[in-house]
């Protein structure tokens, strides 16, 4: 099983940018789909971009598609997720997740098929 520890995290004013770094360890080729996840307290955890490793296809929700871009760098096994023109809403706890299923196949901004996850990032966009 992979393990996932995220960082970049911070304060950052509306319309700026971050960005976040996830590293990967151990059995980082049973990761067919990686994953950002957010959560603000008191809401369910919600998948907004996802990667397969292999191919390199990206997978983004609506609320971040043309802010949002997830990229990797193989060589360091790293994940990344830069976020830019980002607003008040997009502060959270951002986690890196990893899942042995391939990103086509499942839901991929559901939790359920990740069972790798690190202890999370928190992101806050002043306004």
């Amino acid at each position: 099983q992979v393990q996932v520890a995220e960082c970049g995290g911070g304060s950052v004013q509306a319309g700026g940018s971050l960005r976040l770094s996830c590293a990967a360890s151990g059995s980082t080729y049973s990761s067919k789909c990686m994953a950002w996840f957010r959560q603000v307290p008191g809401k369910e955890r919600e998948g907004v971009v996802a990667i397969d490793p292999d191919a390199g296809t990206t997978y983004y929700v609506d609320s971040v598609r043309g802010r949002f871009t997830i990229s990797q760098d193989k060589a360091t096994k790293t994940l990344f997720l830069q976020m830019d023109s980002v607003k008040p809403g997009d502060t959270a706890m951002y986690y890196c997740a990893a899942s042995p299923y391939f990103c086509r196949f499942i839901s991929w901004y559901d939790e359920g098929p990740y069972n790798s996850w690190g202890q999370g990032t928190q992101v806050t966009v002043s306004s």
